[in-house]
C-alpha cells in the first residue's frame, strides 16, 4: 500500500512538472523576460514591425504569420541578418510557437546592438487562438499551424494542429 502511493505522488508530482496548463505559465517557466514582450493587440495596432519567425523551416512552410520572414532558431545567422538589416533602430518582433524560442533570437539581436526588439506574447499559437489569420507557403488563409509536438500543441486551442511534414514537397512551392 505504501508503494502505491509514493508511486502515485511521484505521478502527480512529474505530472504537474511536465504538462503545460497555459501560455502563461509555460512563458512564465522557460522565459527569462529579457526581451520585452509586444502583445497580438500592439502588433496588430502597427504595420511599421519587421515581422521575424524563428521556428524550424518545416513549421513555416506549413502556416505563419502575414508578410513574416523565416530567420529560423538553430541556423539563424547574425551576420546574414546584420547584412539584411543594418539600422539598429529599426523595430523588430520575434516569434515562435508560444515565445520561448523567440525569445533567445530576440536576446542576440540585442546583444548585436538592435534597440527595438520584441517578443509576441504566446507566439503563433496565441495569435491563432485568438482568430488572427495565418498564411501557408503560397499566402493563402489556412487552419493549419504546426503544434511542435503533442506536448506542446496542448496550447494550441483554435487551429488544425499539423505534427510532421514532407518538407521536400512543400519547399518545392516556396
Amino acid at each position: 500500500m505504501r508503494l502505491s502511493f509514493t508511486t502515485l505522488l511521484i505521478f502527480f508530482a512529474l505530472s504537474s512538472i511536465f504538462s503545460q496548463k497555459s501560455i502563461e505559465n509555460t512563458l512564465d517557466k522557460f522565459n527569462k523576460n529579457s526581451v520585452n514582450y509586444i502583445s497580438i493587440e500592439e502588433l496588430k495596432a502597427s504595420d511599421s514591425y519587421i515581422l521575424l519567425d524563428t521556428r524550424k523551416k518545416e513549421e513555416y512552410l506549413i502556416s505563419k504569420i502575414e508578410n513574416a520572414t523565416w530567420v529560423g532558431y538553430k541556423k539563424f545567422s547574425i551576420a546574414t541578418f546584420l547584412d539584411n538589416y543594418p539600422k539598429k533602430d529599426t523595430p523588430i518582433v520575434v516569434y515562435c510557437s508560444i515565445g520561448v524560442r523567440s525569445e533567445d533570437i530576440g536576446e542576440k539581436l540585442l546583444k548585436a546592438g538592435y534597440s527595438n526588439v520584441q517578443n509576441l506574447y504566446g507566439g503563433i499559437f496565441e495569435w491563432k487562438n485568438t482568430g488572427n489569420p495565418v498564411f501557408d507557403n503560397q499566402n493563402n488563409k489556412t487552419e493549419k499551424v504546426h503544434a511542435f509536438s503533442k506536448h506542446w500543441g496542448k496550447l494550441l486551442t483554435n487551429a488544425e494542429k499539423i505534427y510532421s511534414t514532407k518538407s521536400k514537397s512543400l519547399e518545392k512551392n516556396f
